[in-house]
C-alpha cells in the first residue's frame, strides 16, 4: 500500500499530458450566430431533408406512379381541378419552359458554390462544373426533339387533307401520334438535376471552421500535421475562399431554398401530368428516359475521376466528405474497455497517469 506521503507527492508531481510548457494560445472558437442567422440555417436544414430524400427510393416513388397512377388515370376519369386545365399559371409559365427556370437558379448556384470550392479558378470552374449543365442542356434539346420527330413521323392527322402536324392543328383538326410526354421528361429530368446539383451544400457549413482553424495554424506557423482539407492550398487561395465564402454564403442559401421551391413544384406538375394528361405508355417511357440520362451523367460518367466534369461540391479541397456512420458501442462494452474506471467524466486507460494515480488511492 503506498505511503501518504508517497501519495502526497504522486499527486503534487501530477500533470497531464496535454499540457505544454509552451502552450501559444487559446484556439478560435465560431462566432455566435445571430437569432436570424439560426433561423435560416433552420430554414436551410428543412430544404436539406426535402431535397436529399433518398433519391433511389424516390426514383421507385416515380416510377410507380408512372406506371400505376398512369395506368388508373387511362381507366378512370378523375375530377376535374384547376391543374386540370391546360391554361393554369403553373402550366404557362413554369412547366412550359421549365428548362429555364431550372437554369436560371442551377447556374448562379452552379457558379457561386463553385467558385468558392475553386478558389477562383475560372478553368476549373467552366469545365468541371459548368459544364455540367451545359450537357444537361443538350441532352433535354436533343431527347425533346426526337419525341417531337417521333410524333411527327408515325402520326397522323384526322383529315387526309392534312400531313403536317403544324398544318392540321392551325385548321382545327385532331393530331393522333405517339406523343411521348416531354413534360414528364421535363419534370423527372430537372428535379433529378436540381437535387444533384444542390448537392454541393452538403457541408457548406464546415467551410467557416477549416478557414478560421487553418488562418490560425498559419498565424503561428504551425507545421504539425493536420487534418484540414485546406492546408495544402496557398496563401492567395485561402484569402480568395474566405472572401468568396463569406461574400456568397447568403446568396447560395437563398438559391438552395428557391432550387427546394421549384423542385416541390416540379413533383405537384408531375402529378398532374399523370392524372390528366397523355397515356401511361407515353408517361413511362418518358420517365424512362428522363431516369437513365440522369444515371448514366450524375452516377456514371462524372464519378470517373479521369473525366471531367466533377460532381457537384468537388473543388481543389474536399469539405463535404460523409462522415462514416460508425456503431455505437454498447455501454457495457464500453465499460470493459475502460476497466470500468472514470476520472472527471473521462474513460481511464490503463496505464496512463491517471489510472495510476487512482490506483495509488486505493
Amino acid at each position: 500500500m503506498t505511503s501518504r506521503g508517497n501519495y502526497k507527492n504522486t499527486r503534487m508531481n501530477y500533470k497531464f499530458q496535454n499540457d505544454s510548457p509552451d502552450a501559444k494560445g487559446t484556439k478560435p472558437i465560431r462566432e455566435a450566430s445571430s437569432i436570424l442567422e439560426v433561423l435560416i440555417l433552420m430554414i436551410v436544414h428543412i430544404c436539406k431533408k426535402v431535397l436529399f430524400f433518398d433519391t433511389g427510393l424516390k426514383i421507385a416513388v416515380y416510377l410507380g406512379a408512372l406506371f400505376l397512377l398512369s395506368l388508373i388515370a387511362d381507366v378512370l376519369t378523375f375530377p376535374k381541378t384547376y391543374f386540370s386545365r391546360s391554361d393554369n399559371i403553373f402550366n404557362q409559365y413554369f412547366v412550359k419552359i421549365g428548362w429555364f427556370w431550372t437554369l436560371f437558379l442551377t447556374v448562379p448556384y452552379v457558379f457561386l458554390t463553385s467558385y468558392t470550392t475553386c478558389c477562383g479558378k475560372r478553368k476549373l470552374i467552366l469545365t468541371a462544373h459548368l459544364l455540367r449543365l451545359l450537357i444537361a442542356t443538350i441532352f433535354w434539346y436533343t431527347w425533346t426533339t426526337v419525341f417531337n420527330m417521333i410524333e411527327m413521323k408515325y402520326g397522323r392527322c384526322n383529315s387526309r387533307t392534312y400531313s403536317d402536324k403544324v398544318e392540321c392543328l392551325k385548321n382545327g383538326h385532331f393530331w393522333n401520334g405517339f406523343d411521348i410526354s416531354g413534360h414528364c421528361f421535363i419534370l423527372i429530368y430537372s428535379s433529378l438535376v436540381l437535387i444533384e446539383e444542390a448537392r454541393a451544400i452538403n457541408g457548406w457549413e464546415r467551410i467557416r471552421d477549416y478557414i478560421r482553424d487553418e488562418k490560425y495554424s498559419r498565424s503561428l506557423n504551425d507545421k504539425s500535421p493536420s487534418v484540414n482539407p485546406l492546408r495544402k492550398i496557398n496563401t492567395d487561395e485561402l484569402n480568395i475562399l474566405k472572401t468568396s465564402y463569406e461574400k456568397f454564403t447568403p446568396y447560395v442559401r437563398a438559391f438552395l431554398i428557391a432550387i427546394t421551391f421549384l423542385q416541390l413544384l416540379w413533383d405537384v406538375m408531375l402529378v398532374s401530368t399523370i392524372l390528366y394528361y397523355h397515356i401511361m405508355v407515353e408517361k413511362f417511357i418518358s420517365g424512362i428516359v428522363a431516369i437513365l440520362t440522369w444515371y448514366v451523367t450524375y452516377r456514371v460518367w462524372y464519378t470517373i475521376p479521369s473525366l471531367l466534369p466533377n460532381l457537384p461540391g468537388q473543388g481543389i479541397f474536399k469539405y463535404n466528405i460523409e462522415k462514416p456512420n460508425t456503431a455505437a458501442v454498447p455501454q457495457r462494452k464500453r465499460s470493459i474497455i475502460n476497466n470500468g474506471k472514470h476520472f472527471m467524466g473521462m474513460p481511464i486507460n490503463k496505464g496512463s497517469d491517471v489510472g495510476d494515480v487512482v490506483d495509488d488511492i486505493k
